[in-house]
């Protein structure tokens, strides 16, 4: 594509690329309200009344619960055995807990009026990603979604790290809750565990959460980094899952981390300023740039806009808003080059499918075990590098198929708890118009020829057209 976007393609690509997908109710909203006020409004979502998706959220009750209340109520096999208790309240364990999150999540995707923030947590959930199967996360992910990342998701970035620094989640997935000082005369460390330092965390959050692989750190840094969170740990991860700073268990001497001196005696305030310089680094403002560039804009994003969006970020002290303003206003972002340049991923695919058709869905397990048929199982990615974000990763022959697949079920009303609008198959023109509006391909239009009603609604939503946004 050559040309300038034509205003409704402009309309299209921000809705797009803001959202989990088109409909034409939004697509509606964004043309009658403008750009800018449109946009406004997504960066404000404490602004945008959201009961319908809350009520149906409110309907999965461990969403609502504390670490220590979902322990309790469904324990692991072995301690439930020690509880007697027996029968279908022992059944579900922890995979309950996990279950009703990737509820959650794709209820959210689908239908919140707050699309932007959604994109938001699922984005920051996976830059700050936790593997919800490992251990005691598995009860401490819901308050890690609920209370650590979600409020923070639109605020600013030193709050977000700083967050996820004190989460037990984060502290238990990374092992930092285990690190402890090796000098003589620290106390054993938690669960009397031998002394050591653990400098998995202070690895990730240089290397994957700030820097980015190439931000200028050593490994002497990682020790220095490892040797600051020393103390901070967990009180009953098993249980209530508190965060706690142990000063008997930290490293008190002097360090040096970037060059900055960090004298000895801090104690809590050594990870404090840890987090400060990191959040204040010029390589941070540029790997958090790229990288919402590279979900905005593209795969590879012009370096000239990654320039802008990191001085925004310096500028604002990390104000993930104006950063995400800077990107979305910016010439690059409305470029010929970016509309439909990015292959979404299977949580975009399911969510957008299921907005296109005005489908009504409960998120059935079925539902769920397509994402991971899909290759995006919800929470369930078990590097700390979270799920990628370009296409190459999602468009195997196998992950294809299965979209198809998806999408036939899907259309044909054979996912349990998941009805499409019957008017869909009815009037396959408009839906073609809502799923590819820039027009279709030869190769398309030859697939759906001679398909009508709603096979031809199935064949396009597995078509190229449709698996970009």
């Amino acid at each position: 594509m050559s040309t300038a976007l034509s205003q409704e393609q402009r309309t299209y690509h921000l809705v797009s690329r803001t959202s989990f997908g088109p409909t034409p109710d939004e697509l509606e909203r964004a043309s009658r309200m403008g750009f800018s006020a449109y946009l406004e409004e997504q960066l404000r979502p404490q602004t945008i009344p959201d009961s319908f998706v809350e009520e149906k959220v409110a309907g999965l009750k461990t969403i609502r619960l504390s670490s220590g209340e979902l322990f309790d109520l469904y324990p692991p096999p072995n301690v439930a055995k020690e509880r007697g208790m027996t029968g279908p309240m022992a059944m579900p364990g922890p995979r309950i807990v996990i279950l009703e999150l990737q509820q959650a999540r794709l209820l959210r995707a689908v239908y919140s009026r707050r699309q932007l923030y959604e994109v938001m947590a699922d984005f920051w959930s996976n830059h700050f990603n936790i593997f919800a199967a490992k251990g005691a996360d598995r009860w401490l992910i819901t308050s890690y979604d609920r209370d650590t990342i979600r409020p923070h998701a639109l605020g600013r970035f030193k709050d977000l790290l700083r967050a996820t620094a004190q989460s037990p989640a984060m502290l238990f997935y990374l092992d930092n809750w285990l690190s402890a000082s090796p000098n003589p005369g620290a106390r054993l460390g938690p669960n009397n565990r031998k002394r050591g330092l653990n400098e998995n965390y202070a690895r990730e959050i240089m290397e994957l959460h700030t820097l980015g692989v190439d931000g200028g750190y050593t490994q002497k840094d990682v020790h220095e980094v490892a040797r600051c969170f020393t103390g901070w740990t967990i009180r009953r991860p098993r249980g209530d899952g508190e965060f706690v700073f142990d000063p008997l268990i930290h490293d008190n001497r002097e360090k040096v981390v970037l060059g900055a001196r960090i004298a000895a005696g801090g104690g809590m305030d050594d990870g404090m300023r840890v987090i400060d310089i990191l959040t204040r680094h010029p390589s941070t403002a540029r790997f958090i740039a790229a990288k919402l560039a590279r979900r905005f804009v593209s795969d590879d994003p012009p370096p000239s806009i990654v320039d802008r969006a990191a001085e925004t970020f310096r500028q604002s002290d990390g104000d993930i808003a104006a950063v995400l303003r800077t990107i979305i206003s910016a010439p690059e972002f409305f470029a010929p080059a970016a509309y439909k340049a990015k292959v979404k991923k299977p949580l975009e695919f399911v969510a957008s499918a299921l907005r296109a058709t005005g489908a009504d869905t409960q998120i059935t397990p079925q539902l769920l075990r397509y994402l991971g048929r899909m290759g995006e199982p919800l929470f369930l990615a078990q590097p700390p590098t979270g799920y990628p974000d370009v296409g190459a990763s999602w468009i195997s022959a196998d992950m294809l198929l299965t979209r198809m697949n998806f999408a036939s079920d899907l259309v044909s009303n054979r996912i349990a708890g998941s009805r499409v609008r019957p008017e869909i198959a009815d009037d396959v023109v408009s839906f073609a118009l809502l799923a590819a509006p820039h027009g279709l391909s030869p190769t398309t239009r030859a697939t759906l020829s001679g398909a009508e009603g709603s096979q031809a609604v199935a064949l396009l939503i597995a078509a190229p057209e449709f698996q970009r946004r």
